[in-house]
């Protein structure tokens, strides 16, 4: 497995809608692995492959705290939404800022797992939130696309400013 690298907004390759994948094969369970070992490396719950520069509809999610129960969703499509909820999110591909989003507060999900099989599956509270952010990214959406415009401009400034700083560093051995 490999560590790949996660892109950060404002990069306009998170822009991106990803392709169905046709065939379950190697590489895409290849993929599943390379992004897990990037999620749990990065700390985050979540991670779409477009967020790793990957043009497919690939999500990897593990919201346990002993990081032991990997997801896998091939081709995720939400089939059904109940109810609302307000959640702070955090996104790797955003780092360091966070921002209260409205999502469904239940979804039914329909994906394929690394096996190639179809499965459906129904979600509330975190595990629900989580698949809707991925997706979204899948769709090339951002979750500070809810924000107002303006608070998305502040974000996009500041993020804009800590990556100049970062590149002005010198590299630490």
């Amino acid at each position: 497995m490999s560590r790949l690298s996660i892109l950060e907004f404002p990069d306009p390759r998170l822009r991106r809608v990803a392709k169905p994948v046709e065939t379950v094969t190697d590489n895409e369970r290849k993929l599943a692995a390379d992004m897990l070992e990037t999620m749990y490396d990065a700390r985050g719950i979540g991670l779409a492959a477009t967020q790793v520069n990957q043009g497919v509809r690939l999500v990897v999610m593990d919201l346990s705290e002993a990081r032991n129960e990997p997801r896998f969703f091939i081709n995720p499509e939400i089939i059904s939404r109940e109810g609302s909820q307000t959640c702070e999110e955090g996104c790797l591909s955003v780092p360091g800022i966070y921002a209260e989003v409205k999502r469904a507060e239940k979804v039914t999900v329909r994906a394929l797992g690394l096996d190639g099989e179809p499965y459906e599956l129904e979600a509330d509270g975190l595990l629900a939130v989580c698949i809707q952010h991925e997706i979204d990214h899948l769709d090339g959406k951002v979750f500070v696309d809810y924000l107002s415009p303006l608070k998305r401009r502040m974000v996009e400034k500041r993020l804009r400013k800590q990556q100049r700083q970062d590149k002005a560093e010198p590299a630490r051995a």
